[in-house]
């Protein structure tokens, strides 16, 4: 991937086709107050998802010319990638996070949003996500992020930022953490350390 800029959402905006493509993801988070083992506090619930291939990413997709706005090609792409639990998510204007640009392979404005809902409403996107159209084709699955480090300082989000993220979203996910502040600061900063010296 080429080098990125960081724009405005109204400065992505005047980045018209068919020069330029859109392409909007969404990170879904709920409060989790459950503990693994008794243990380790879960803290929230992050979905991401297996794509088609191999690559972790956020839900989402590149955004139509017939789409009438970026959160309605959002929307579509998470009913196609999510399945009809979906319908009940209302992505908006004011959960944009975030855009940069790439030109390499081609030009692509990507938009980040961030989206809280409650645990019963994430846990229904996880049960009907088998449902979703492209469910086994272009979405091999739904995952959690690990939000806690083990004992072993390894096992959890360092090993987990260990994967392959498709484009930009291992530092999406990275900056979102730090931002909503859903890890604390240090803890992450010993995990993206961590990650950065395994093989």
């Amino acid at each position: 991937m080429g080098e990125a800029r960081l724009l405005t959402r109204e400065e992505a905006l005047r980045l018209g086709s068919p020069q330029w493509k859109h392409a909007c993801h969404v990170l879904l988070y709920a409060p989790c107050p459950g503990r693994l083992f008794g243990k380790f506090p879960l803290r929230y619930a992050i979905l991401m998802q297996m794509r088609f291939d191999g690559r972790l990413g956020f839900p989402g997709g590149f955004v139509d010319p017939e789409d009438v706005s970026l959160e309605e090609g959002l929307s579509r792409e998470l009913h196609e990638e999510l399945g009809p639990a979906a319908a009940l998510l209302q992505v908006t204007e004011q959960d944009h996070l975030s855009a940069c640009t790439s030109e390499k392979p081609q030009r692509v404005v990507a938009h980040f949003y961030i989206k809280q809902l409650s645990l019963e409403e994430l846990q229904a996107l996880e049960e009907k996500a088998t449902q979703a159209k492209d469910h086994g084709l272009e979405v091999m699955g739904l995952l959690r992020v690990p939000l806690y480090t083990l004992r072993d300082g390894v096992g959890g989000l360092p090993a987990f930022l260990t994967n392959t993220f498709i484009g930009n979203a291992r530092e999406q996910l990275i900056h979102s953490l730090d931002t909503l502040q859903l890890v604390p600061r240090e803890q992450l900063q010993k995990a993206v350390n961590m990650a950065q010296k395994r093989p």
